[in-house]
């Protein structure tokens, strides 16, 4: 079937002025963009002068275990999101080798979720892409080889340097997984296994990388005191091995630390003008989302989640771990120190007598139970399994518009779905549009969109996206750029943007004003090297 957008203000996705004109596309596929397109069409929509651009592109994704089970993810596609990247942070749904799924499921449950329908056993990235097109999802899935997994596979959850026979079948699996059509790897050198690799163990893969020219996505090892100590790490990483490092969710933790954003701009362009590629994605608040375990210092996570609750429950090692989290001392990103008490907020359990505790902070939370902060969040996390999410608020708009303007900046969510979440799940994209593009003035429209389209799929060497011109997929938002506006805030999170008027995917209409087709069945998976 043939469409004709027409009337409307062309947002091609390259960064360039907009001109008023109409988009033609026939199946999944752009016809013609111009300024008066002939010929025969079956559908013809007038958009009435509002934007026409690129569908958007979510570098950092927690649906991995939702689209499995969903075919939508309402929260994302209606805010223009018709391509998601997932397999984030080094720790995600596959390879699960069967002995180590019962361990796995719990580790990462705070950032992923949890679902006993779900089949948690894995082969691989091959086996996992083939589940979501079984799924029959509406908008479009690439997936990074999550280092953490293919470290798992070989060597369990130690904490310990991998052997040299180790490394090689770690290597060994990473290669598998990129014939397999992974976008490239990430890892979060924060968590479990990742938080264990040495440097050399990640030039090593990341070699592997370079030759596939496929990107290394890190969650650095450090973002709060000690980041210029981690990104150093990073630049050591990218001169061993050549590869195009993109860094998760970019910011300074920690409000004194916020000056030292200067030097790692230093350092990036450093790196840039030595020739290599440097990108980086950001969501536009000034507080982040991840499990609550992240509270807990790397030590007491050595060996999963069963040693950690061991650990919690043992008077002396609890009471190191009480320890560690007040002293201070340690090199390890205290979120706790760095965010206070009070900016560690609950937003997701498992439990219906613990959803009391949801959008609170740990000190709110103390109180209820009569213990001090500390002791609340690990009797919290004992009762839950360590199936806890957190909202963590630790920087300024100061800092994140800084961050924002950077030519390395593209638009992300990195939304964790369930409980009280981030309002960033609903509200991210329009965010930019909205406040900072449109009312701030930070940048302009299309420099906005360019944000959200070509530079995501560059980084992401998403090759036949991110653009509007003949031969690319027809993925296309219609939004009205007077209007568009986040509503999600933190107490009230799960608000759906407005403004956001067709979202196409693959040609298909999924979304027409507040209409949702969840039925739509339009989506793709994004296959690296086909």
């Amino acid at each position: 079937m043939k469409t004709k957008l027409i009337n409307g203000r062309i947002y091609d996705g390259n960064g360039g002025k907009p001109f008023y004109g109409e988009l033609a596309f026939a199946d999944d596929t752009i016809l013609a963009v111009g300024t008066k397109l002939d010929g025969e069409f079956d559908t013809v929509i007038d958009v009435g002068g509002k934007a026409i651009c690129p569908g958007f592109i979510d570098t950092h994704s927690h649906s991995d275990l939702r689209i499995l089970v969903d075919s939508a993810i309402p929260s994302k596609i209606r805010q223009g999101i018709t391509t998601e990247v997932c397999g984030q942070d080094g720790v995600s749904m596959a390879p699960i080798p069967e002995e180590y799924s019962a361990k796995w499921r719990l580790s990462i449950a705070g950032l992923e979720g949890d679902d006993p329908s779900v089949n948690w056993v894995s082969s691989g990235v091959g086996e996992y892409m083939r589940r979501i097109e079984a799924n029959k999802p509406i908008a479009n899935y690439a997936y990074l080889c999550p280092h953490g997994n293919i470290r798992m596979e070989v060597m369990g959850i130690e904490a310990r340097a991998a052997t040299e026979e180790e490394l090689c079948r770690i290597e060994q699996a990473l290669r598998r997984e990129l014939d397999a059509g992974a976008a490239g790897m990430s890892s979060g050198l924060i968590y479990i296994p990742c938080v264990y690799a040495t440097t050399e163990e990640m030039i090593r893969l990341c070699r592997i990388l370079k030759e596939y020219d496929r990107p290394f996505v890190v969650h650095q090892r450090m973002e709060f005191n000690d980041i210029m100590t981690s990104m150093q790490e990073l630049a050591d990483i990218v001169r061993g091995s050549g590869v195009h490092l993109h860094i998760s969710h970019f910011k300074m933790g920690g409000r004194k630390n916020e000056p030292l954003r200067y030097e790692a701009f230093r350092l990036i362009e450093q790196l840039q003008t030595e020739g290599y590629e440097i990108s980086f994605d950001q969501y536009p608040y000034g507080a982040g989302s991840t499990m609550l375990a992240a509270c807990i210092p790397p030590w007491a996570h050595a060996g999963g989640t069963d040693k950690l609750l061991e650990r919690m429950r043992d008077p002396v090692e609890r009471a190191r771990i009480k320890s560690d989290i007040l002293n201070n001392d340690t090199v390890w990103d205290n979120h706790i120190e760095f965010c206070t008490p009070e900016g560690i907020v609950v937003s997701d359990v498992t439990k219906d007598e613990n959803k009391k505790y949801l959008g609170k902070n740990i000190v709110k939370i103390g109180e209820m139970m009569g213990v001090d902060y500390v002791d609340a969040m690990l009797d919290l996390l004992l009762d839950e399994n360590n199936i806890v999410g957190m909202i963590e608020h630790y920087g300024t708009e100061e800092c994140i518009t800084a961050i924002m303007k950077r030519p390395e900046m593209n638009a992300c969510t990195d939304g964790l779905l369930g409980g009280k979440p981030h309002p960033r799940v609903y509200g991210a994209f329009p965010r930019i549009l909205g406040k900072y593009s449109r009312d701030d003035g930070l940048f302009p429209l299309e420099t906005a969109i360019y944000k959200m389209t070509r530079k995501p799929a560059e980084a992401m060497r998403i090759a036949d996206r991110g653009v509007l011109a003949p031969g690319r997929k027809a993925d296309i938002v219609v939004f009205d750029p007077d209007t568009v506006k986040d509503l999600a805030t933190y107490d009230n999170p799960r608000q759906y943007s407005v403004g956001i008027e067709h979202v196409f995917v693959n040609g298909i209409k999924v979304v027409e004003g507040d209409k949702l087709f969840e039925d739509a069945a339009s989506g793709q998976v994004v296959r690296a090297g086909r």
